[in-house]
């Protein structure tokens, strides 16, 4: 029948029948053995992995059951894929996870792993590292009470202490949460199973707590999971009798009651606060991923290249060789021996993202540069409706270069176990790149709304679900004689008991209540801790780091090189930052040997080495994927993006990744980021349109980014030391837009004026001359009283001049610089605009989607009500030659809305 296998409630009743038919073992063995002749998983190791996948299942049927009364709000599960609760068990809790939208199980795992709890060894002991906190991951003891379990089967009602009432079995259909209505328990949840401290340390990885075999099982015989059917009587030999009333503690506690909070928005929910249904939380070392098409992959080869670059680091310091710069790094957040572990499904290989993280990871690999990451391709032939052609996958992720390639059969936990602690050992040890191709199933659809009968036959629906990994993890334990199929079912039914009193609990728990609330943690500013950073870096520069600092520059400083122009001021700016922040780096395409297309960059690699200046292959969604990963792993990644027009190939990296990592995270994680960007129009006798490309709204949409766009040299050094202090202070992602046609530029009114260069500041200045974020610069031409120009970039040049004309026909101009795009200086705006009662907006991005719209919505918003006037360029990209003038922002168009607007 189709239905057994389309439906929770369906699903439920075929998998507990599938355990009951598995009926008693031939014979008991003890489950410290391993579960086949030569194999690594032993049965103590299979029982507990058994109950987490129990546990994400049962967080499945928990998700659709609340979605059925409009108390849950996500519903892709992780049923078909739990084996990847066998990758977990492999790897250590201090190893950095990125986890796609199917990973229950392996969170379950990960969190009573960090807890202290070695699957298959119970509790570490009090005393031992991890043993405080699992003993009360355990949870207060479960009591029963009286009725049946489930449909009918024999086992325990589980009513948790401190519970009011008993709760109904996942599974049991969409009746609400319980028999008095849908309101969920009075309360907040914190009573009922108990949840463990997580502030405790956990075990030393890869260290397991000693496992106490006893007849009944494995594991402390106080602590740690014991089989429902492993009771006296099933000891005395009596293995077809089941328990009546098993109490025993839950290590995954903690782990659905995260899950749960997920899917119900509950602000209470450990990594998001109820903004996403995410897997993630500091203290597992799981960061949250916002999107499972890949977008993650890119960020995990830069946490594996920094892992290790800090490594070799560390390493070399030990042994004396320190290069200039090199102070002590900031603690790093993993151990140096980690390894990174990211999660995706077969569809996702083919995304853009997915191509260029794999292909970097063996570019990098195939130089001789070591990332040690493992990359898990959890297959179960289906992207939604679209399936993967036969062999496909296999075929794509073997041909990688550079990328070992390991195969595991989720149905198979004792083969799976196995091939994942190969895999994992495999890129521990030799700190290089491997995949495991984990082939697993789907079940229950791609999410609630999902009716794959739609796009599935029966036979093939049929044929997953004899694939079902969990019961195959059934079958194995009954075949090793570690527990029969009545005492799987009384275990799986303990399990759902537990999970739908969590799900009770969480229902009543807060939501987010306003907007204020929701953004908190988007991007939070601390401008005078900032101010400070940018003071205190001057003081160490002029101090103790003076000797550093006059070596890096040749015993010549830039503040006694006189003028420079804005490219000078850049470079000048890095070498200061790369010597203030021993954890920064600089990197991108043809920015270490060449030194920057435009010399921007020229001098860094000698002077602080390939290690901290390199270049990158010509990928920019890999540039800021290495950025990404670099900034989670302590770093202060600078990565320089060429052109503005190439931004585009890689726009998510910034959108969908790096801007929402403080927001899904609360603040728990953060990637700080300075992307330099050359970009904007005006370049003579080169450009076209990917040269001089003049959009940036792609940019300015992105909630909580800095875009700062420096125009003059003297504005350029310290705007760039705020951003890198934001950065370093409140983990900022910054985007530092610089005007190409500006870099070489030293005059400003006529030949050899030498106005638009300007010397650079003494570190002793550095504190006056600080530029907030969000504030404009203002120049004042003639009186300053007739006229308020607001621009930016390339602008402030041309208005500036255009002013000098108008000044000529007696017109008082104020030139607002804006220097920040977001957030915009609107204070400044304001305060200007109101001044003279005349704003003409000149905007060298175009005129629909460009910033002009935003300085105008700013002036409504605020009631301004005097005359405004906008000059932007032309909706059209940018041409080639002199046909670029016909299209972007001139002086003469400057002067001729001025005289437009003085008119009325």
């Amino acid at each position: 029948m189709l239905s057994d296998v389309t439906t929770p409630h369906d699903l439920d009743d075929r998998f507990r029948e599938t355990l009951a038919a598995l009926g008693a073992p031939r014979r008991r063995r003890d489950p410290a053995g391993p579960v086949t002749d030569g194999a690594a998983l032993t049965g103590a190791q299979a029982l507990d992995l058994f109950d987490a996948q129990v546990t994400s299942r049962q967080l499945d049927l928990a998700a659709r059951w609340l979605r059925s009364f409009g108390e849950g709000f996500y519903t892709i599960g992780s049923a078909g894929h739990e084996s990847n609760a066998l990758v977990a068990a492999v790897l250590r809790p201090t190893d950095p996870a990125l986890l796609h939208y199917r990973s229950g199980a392996f969170y379950c795992v990960r969190s009573a792993q960090a807890a202290g709890f070695v699957p298959g060894g119970g509790v570490a002991p009090a005393g031992e590292a991890g043993g405080p906190v699992a003993e009360r991951a355990a949870g207060p003891v479960a009591e029963p009470v009286e009725g049946p379990v489930g449909h009918g089967a024999a086992g325990p009602a589980i009513q948790a202490e401190g519970a009011d009432r008993a709760v109904a079995p996942a599974g049991d259909g969409a009746e609400g949460p319980a028999a008095d209505g849908a309101d969920g328990p009075d309360g907040d949840g914190a009573e009922g199973v108990a949840v463990p401290d997580r502030d405790a340390a956990p075990a030393t990885p890869g260290e397991d707590a000693p496992v106490q075999a006893t007849p009944d099982g494995p594991g402390p015989s106080d602590a740690g999971p014991v089989a429902a059917g492993a009771s006296d009587a099933a000891a005395a030999g009596a293995s077809d009798d089941v328990a009546v009333a098993v109490q025993r503690p839950w290590p995954y506690a903690e782990a659905a009651r995260d899950v749960l909070r997920g899917v119900v928005a509950s602000s209470r929910e450990p990594i998001a606060g109820g903004r996403h249904k995410v897997f993630g939380h500091p203290d597992l070392a799981v960061v949250p991923t916002t999107s499972t098409i890949a977008s993650h992959l890119p960020r995990a080869v830069g946490m594996g290249l920094a892992i290790e670059g800090r490594r070799r680091l560390e390493t070399r310091r030990a042994g004396g060789g320190v290069r200039l710069g090199e102070g002590d790094l900031p603690a790093a957040p993993w151990p140096p021996d980690s390894i990174v572990v990211c999660s995706f499904g077969d569809a996702s290989i083919n995304h853009a993202s997915a191509t260029a993280a794999l292909n970097t990871a063996g570019w990098y690999d195939h130089t001789g540069l070591r990332i040690p990451v493992l990359f898990v391709c959890e297959d179960n032939g289906l992207g939604i409706s679209v399936r993967s052609p036969q062999g496909w996958v296999e075929t794509a992720l073997r041909s990688r270069p550079g990328i070992r390639y390991f195969a595991a059969d989720g149905s198979d936990p004792a083969q799976a176990y196995a091939a994942a602690g190969e895999a994992a050992e495999w890129v521990r040890r030799h700190r290089r790149p491997a995949v495991l191709h984990l082939r697993t199933v789907r079940l229950m659809g791609h999410a609630g709304a999902d009716a794959e009968t739609a796009y599935r036959s029966p036979a093939e629906i049929g044929a997953d679900l004899e694939r079902d990994p969990v019961a195959a993890t059934a079958r194995l334990l009954v075949e090793a004689g570690v527990a029969s199929g009545e005492e799987l079912v009384a275990r799986y039914d303990d399990i759902g008991w537990r999970v739908r009193q969590v799900a009770e609990e969480v229902i009543g728990e807060p939501k987010l209540a306003d907007a204020a609330e929701v953004v908190a943690p988007l991007a939070p500013r601390r401008p005078v801790r900032v101010a400070r950073a940018v003071a205190e870096a001057g003081a160490r520069a002029a101090g103790p780091g003076a000797a550093a600092r006059a070596e890096a520059f040749g015993g010549k400083p830039p503040e006694l090189a006189g003028p420079l122009t804005l490219a000078q001021s850049i470079n000048a700016a890095l070498t200061d930052g790369m010597l203030d922040h021993p954890e920064m780096a600089v990197f991108g395409e043809d920015v270490a040997a060449k030194g920057g297309v435009y010399g921007v960059t020229k001098g860094l690699r000698d002077r602080f080495g390939p290690a901290r200046v390199f270049d990158t292959l010509l990928d920019e969604t890999s540039v800021l994927g290495l950025g990404l990963g670099a900034g989670l792993a302590g770093m202060l990644p600078v990565p320089e993006i060429q052109y503005l027009a190439y931004l585009h190939n890689a726009e998510d990296q910034v959108r969908g990744e790096a801007a929402t990592m403080r927001f899904f995270s609360q603040g728990a994680y953060r990637n700080p980021m300075v992307v330099r960007i050359a970009g904007l129009a005006y370049q003579e006798g080169f450009g076209g349109h990917f040269h001089n490309d003049n959009s940036v709204a792609v940019l300015r949409d992105v909630p909580g980014l800095v875009i700062a766009v420096p125009a003059r040299p003297d504005d350029a050094a310290p705007m760039l030391r705020t951003c890198l202090a934001s950065a370093a202070v409140d983990g900022s992602v910054c985007v530092f837009l610089e005007p190409i046609a500006l870099y070489h530029t030293r005059d400003l009114y006529a030949d050899g004026d030498g106005e638009w260069s300007a010397p650079y500041a003494e570190p002793g200045a550095w504190a006056s001359a600080h530029v907030p974020i969000g504030r404009a610069r203002v120049y004042g031409v003639g009186s300053a009283e007739d006229l308020t120009i607001i621009t930016f970039g390339n602008g402030v040049r041309l208005s500036l001049r255009a002013a000098a004309a108008l000044a000529d026909e007696g017109v008082g101009t104020r030139v607002v610089d804006l220097r920040w795009l977001a957030p915009l200086p609107v204070a400044d705006i304001i305060r200007e605009a109101s001044a003279t009662g005349r704003v003409l907006v000149v905007d060298e991005t175009r005129r629909s989607g460009g910033v002009g719209e935003g300085v105008i919505a700013a002036l409504v918003d605020a009631g301004y009500v005097g005359a405004a006037r906008r000059v932007a360029g032309v909706d059209s990209f940018v041409p080639l030659g002199p046909a670029a003038r016909q299209v972007l922002v001139s002086e003469d168009a400057i002067t001729q809305g001025a005289r437009t607007l003085l008119a009325r």
